[in-house]
């Protein structure tokens, strides 16, 4: 599903959860209407993937042409994914303010994707300082961590400042909202990396689904991803083929108010602007026309031409 939609990575969340829980964690009663279990313990290890069966997963993605990898979501955990020979790892928001946690996974030497929910930039100062003599290849994802995230709590503004803070490392945006719009405005700031929770029913049990995407909402997000990066171009701005059409249609040219006879010196009150045929001076020139002399009868509403005006140099844009 996730390769049809166009994703290029398959990401799960892998826990060894007695490295993960405490015992009292663990024994905790869960009784919500999410629960798999009487206690936390039992409905954690009621949803947790073996390791055969993330083996599984693997090979399958490898079959299909997709990437995988999980967020390792305790120090054994990063072992067996490091085992697994993922392409990166995932660094989870309850993982990025711990530190050994951090300098253990960047000494392992792969990519590294940092989420940064619930936390300050006091922190992600720390996080950089300490992965980025170890491993400089890492990213920073702006990320708040509330299931389903309310727009007025994104802060996609944290991507701009993330960008000045730490000009050497990508950014990229997690995002736990609703629908589409959010994710796509992120990468119209710059995000490099995108990361959604990803469901084949919102409906199902389980607080995760409702902050997911179904299929379809996700080939949309990637296709409007995709068209959005086109979409950012090039900084410089300029006329460019594709306008030259409307351009030569529409665009106006300097044109006589009045009948101006030969050897009259032009002043700004001879002059207009309009869509004019044939073409003549561009609009810009009007100021550069005053003072000049013309060197033949232009009849009122004739466009002003380079060879009507003596001693013309045309100005060459840069």
């Amino acid at each position: 599903v996730l390769q049809d939609c166009g994703a290029d990575c398959a990401k799960f969340q892998k826990s060894e959860l007695e490295y993960k829980f405490n015992k009292k964690a663990l024994e905790r009663p869960y009784t919500s209407k999410h629960s798999w279990g009487k206690t936390y313990g039992e409905h954690k290890r009621h949803l947790e993937f073996s390791h055969d069966q993330y083996r599984e997963l693997k090979k399958y993605a490898e079959e299909i042409g997709i990437f995988f990898t999980a967020s390792g979501m305790d120090e054994m955990a990063v072992e067996f994914l490091h085992e697994l020979d993922v392409p990166f790892f995932k660094v989870g928001s309850g993982d990025t303010n711990n530190f050994p946690y951090l300098e253990k996974t960047a000494k392992k030497g792969r990519p590294m994707v940092i989420s940064s929910g619930m936390q300050s930039m006091n922190t992600m100062h720390q996080v950089y300082q300490i992965v980025k003599p170890i491993n400089p290849n890492f990213c920073f994802l702006q990320c708040t961590s509330a299931y389903p995230l309310q727009p007025e709590d994104v802060n996609l503004r944290v991507i701009s400042a993330y960008q000045s803070a730490f000009p050497d490392i990508p950014i990229g945006y997690s995002g736990h909202e609703t629908g589409i719009a959010i994710s796509v405005a992120a990468v119209a700031m710059g995000a490099k990396v995108v990361e959604r929770h990803v469901t084949l029913d919102k409906t199902w049990k389980g607080s995760d689904h409702q902050a997911s995407l179904e299929p379809n909402e996700l080939a949309e997000l990637v296709k409007a991803i995709r068209t959005v990066e086109k979409a950012m171009g090039s900084p410089v701005k300029q006329l460019l083929p594709c306008e030259m059409a409307c351009n030569e249609k529409l665009g106006k040219s300097v044109v006589a108010k009045v009948t101006i006879p030969e050897g009259t010196v032009l002043t700004l009150d001879m002059l207009t602007v309009k869509v004019g045929e044939p073409k003549g001076f561009p609009p810009e020139a009007i100021f550069d026309l005053v003072g000049q002399k013309v060197k033949k009868n232009i009849e009122e509403d004739e466009t002003i031409t380079e060879q009507a005006v003596e001693n013309h140099v045309k100005k060459v844009k840069c």
